[in-house]
């Protein structure tokens, strides 16, 4: 299991438990810590009050995107379909990142609650949650918790004698990145080829079997319990004013690594000190922001709030939930060219953007390692990347652009003693020096 970082005593706990219990799928245990009370509650105040106190909580999905997650319910809940299906989305589909995994281990009542909740209020009684096919132990304790929770009536037939059925299964899958999309994982639940839809439609009108579909990200539905318990307002008083609550960051860096829950707009500069300082103090020099197809922000960036927008803004994302600090030894453009490569390998290829752009994108990160580069490849680089991003069909591809586009924002000295020079300041490539004027 992944190491759990000791966050500072007044930093809210919402989605992990500060201390570990014996057993997660121990129901008298979770109901002791308040389990399905928040079920309990909703099921009594109804749908149009729940979904109106996770507006007020401002609840942001945590998928990535940052879509306040009342909107989506609402879209649910209006539809005219006598179907429709709660998707949580615990697939994870970062390699190199384990929240949703940790959170599904180590507190799996929370996100069955949660999604149990979101399905009463927009009147769903089917709910799947979704789990990367490898995460054995997850798929273990989620369906024990099921099991119990059945036995107990606060899941299956006439919930809590409320008249309701709540049917929740556990849906092991298998993919490629890209499967952190929603559409591509509804295909996959479909047994369909993982490729991503025009929107719109959005699943919210048209998803799962072509039935209105909530999908969301564990985290999202296991900050829904402790809302409904605890009242918006306390929700909306954690976190950043735009972006309340708390999240899953996993951290890696030479000072060590692991995951830690931290409020939403917390500077990354309080983030990345929560993993120690290296034994050799060497500075740092970039900041891998929100996985393969994040961004990389200079180490004059460390204030910056961890949320969705002022992110965005910088050229970052939340992404997967991921922060990779590079000391001075890293090369940003080959860090940078190695990240392109990974996610155009990753591309489905639906479409001419994502089947050739990425990977010409790819092309020309190579070429500037390897000293080959062209005179007007930084155009040709801001000029693809624009063209990606205005007609991609989904976020993989226009995310792809990400470490390129903001190495040459953040680090333009560097890509240019690469393309004018042939050197690499941080003695990682070796470009072969090539006489001016030998390539076109």
């Amino acid at each position: 299991m992944t190491t759990i970082i000791a966050t500072p005593p007044h930093w809210p706990a919402i989605l992990l438990p500060r201390t570990a219990t014996a057993d997660p799928t121990d129901l008298t245990a979770a109901i002791r810590n308040h389990a399905f009370e928040g079920l309990r509650r909703s099921l009594r105040d109804g749908p149009t009050t729940t979904i109106a106190t996770i507006a007020a909580a401002r609840l942001r999905g945590r998928g990535g995107a940052g879509y306040p997650a009342a909107d989506k319910w609402r879209i649910v809940a209006e539809s005219a379909s006598d179907t429709r299906y709660v998707v949580a989305n615990g697939y994870g589909a970062d390699p190199a990142v384990s929240g949703d995994r940790e959170l599904l281990e180590r507190n799996p009542y929370a996100v069955i609650e949660g999604a149990a909740i979101a399905a009463l209020a927009v009147e769903a009684s089917e709910i799947i949650i979704a789990v990367r096919a490898e995460s054995m132990e997850a798929i273990r304790r989620l369906r024990a918790c099921i099991a119990a929770a059945e036995d107990a009536g606060l899941l299956g037939h006439n919930v809590l004698a409320s008249g309701r059925d709540l049917n929740v299964v556990v849906r092991p899958v298998q993919g490629a990145y890209l499967l952190g999309e929603e559409t591509i994982l509804l295909k996959a639940l479909e047994n369909r080829r993982g490729q991503p839809e025009q929107r719109p439609p959005f699943p919210a009108t048209e998803g799962l079997h072509g039935q209105p579909t909530l999908v969301q990200n564990v985290q999202t539905l296991a900050a829904v319990p402790w809302i409904i318990v605890n009242g918006p307002e306390a929700f909306a008083q954690t976190g950043s004013k735009d972006a309340p609550g708390t999240i899953l960051v996993q951290l890696r860096g030479p000072a060590g690594e692991g995951l830690a829950e931290v409020p939403m707009g917390t500077p990354l500069r309080q983030i990345i000190a929560l993993a120690g300082t290296a034994a050799d103090g060497r500075p740092i020099k970039a900041l891998l922001i929100g996985g393969p197809s994040g961004g990389l922000l200079p180490a004059e960036l460390m204030d910056t709030p961890y949320d969705f927008d002022t992110l965005r803004a910088a050229g970052a994302h939340i992404g997967s939930g991921s922060i990779v600090v590079a000391d001075d030894r890293a090369c940003v453009v080959d860090l940078a060219r190695l990240l392109t490569s990974w996610c155009a390998a990753q591309a489905c290829g639906k479409t001419i953007p994502c089947r050739i752009g990425t990977r010409r994108l790819a092309e020309i990160g190579e070429r500037i390692v390897t000293g080959t580069s062209r005179p007007a490849d930084t155009t040709l680089l801001a000029d693809l990347s624009a063209d990606l991003v205005a007609s991609a069909l989904c976020d993989h591809e226009r995310l792809t652009t990400l470490p390129l586009t903001t190495g040459m924002r953040y680090f333009r000295a560097e890509l240019e003693d690469h393309i004018l020079r042939s050197t690499c300041p941080a003695g990682v490539c070796h470009p072969i020096a090539v006489a001016a004027g030998t390539v076109n």
